[in-house]
């Protein structure tokens, strides 16, 4: 939004409005992670989960790992995706997703799992890879600079 005032002031004012809203469209498009929806679920539910991985710069993506939590349960995947299970013990630990995603797009992929019983924190670990044999870690804290996604279960119904 930029603000006209009659006066010198008003274009200075101007200018640091234009500025504002460009910086803040700039840290806005820097924040685009690789997430997990919902951001919030209920302890021993079943839940659609949607992963959602942008490649933000310069080098496709290529595939994503998802690494599942201790105690969620994954029951099925959503259709039309490439994708392999690792197992241990009959138990999904992983999930690898394989979609070339250019640099500005994004692309999405869901599954539905069986929530565990108790409330805690889900803490989703990934790694997503490039064309050019190059690697993120999303398995950082909360305010990280790669942080891994969190879903927080609640009490179940």
């Amino acid at each position: 939004m930029v603000a006209e005032v009659g006066d010198d002031g008003g274009v200075k004012r101007s200018l640091r409005i234009a500025i504002g809203c460009a910086l803040l469209a700039l840290a806005t498009s820097a924040v685009a992670h690789v997430t997990v929806w919902p951001r919030e679920s209920r302890a021993g539910s079943h839940e659609k989960y949607v992963v959602r991985v942008p490649t933000e710069g310069k080098v496709a993506t290529v595939s994503l790992e998802l690494f599942i939590p201790q105690g969620v349960r994954v029951t099925s995947l959503a259709a039309g995706q490439r994708y392999e299970l690792k197992k241990t013990a009959e138990v999904t630990t992983s999930i690898v997703w394989t979609a070339r995603i250019e640099p500005g797009e994004f692309a999405e992929f869901a599954f539905v799992a069986r929530n565990p019983a108790e409330r805690k924190d889900l803490t989703w670990k990934a790694v997503q890879r490039f064309v050019d044999g190059t690697s993120t870690e999303w398995n950082g804290p909360r305010g990280d600079k790669h942080p891994a996604p969190v879903t927080v279960l609640t009490s179940g119904s």
